[in-house]
């Protein structure tokens, strides 16, 4: 057998190999946004903006594609979650201080005025997430006047 033919092989059976492994997935049960939406008091424009934008990625409860099913997209997903969530997950507001809250919300700011966010890879597949410029605008000025919430506390700590 050529060796090219063996490395097809090798190839064919690490990936039927990776659909029997799979990453953990991210998903939480309950009402885990809570106090965020709470604390936060989003409009519902920008809810729902959160909610298609933001969420799987940057939350406990991520909405999977049906491609998730398919090694090795699964772990390619798993990583940019972890990777979000790394940054700012949502879902742990209640673990953050007022001065980390405060820093999140000016990153929002920053990442959704920039364009930086959601990412491009991300708004490929989820044409909602695609946001408009008034999208963006409504969001950062949500997340402006949030900010105004833990600053007197951020600057005491």
């Amino acid at each position: 057998m050529k060796i090219g033919k063996k490395i097809a092989w090798a190839l064919l059976i690490v990936f039927i190999g990776m659909q029997f492994i799979r990453p953990e997935k991210n998903e939480a049960t309950g009402d885990h946004m809570a106090v965020f939406l709470q604390e936060t008091n989003p409009p519902e424009d920008v809810r729902g903006i959160l909610k298609t934008a933001c969420y799987d990625c940057h939350s406990n409860q991520t909405e999977y594609p049906w491609y998730n099913a398919v090694a090795p997209v699964s772990y390619w997903l798993a990583d940019h979650v972890k990777d979000g969530k790394r940054h700012l997950n949502f879902s742990a507001w209640t673990s953050y201080d007022a001065k980390k809250k405060e820093h999140k919300l000016e990153e929002v700011v920053e990442t959704v005025k920039e364009g930086e966010m959601p990412l491009k890879e991300y708004t490929w597949t989820h044409e909602g997430a695609r946001l408009t410029r008034e999208q963006r605008e409504a969001v950062a000025a949500w997340a402006q006047q949030s900010r105004s919430l833990y600053e007197p506390a951020a600057s005491q700590e």
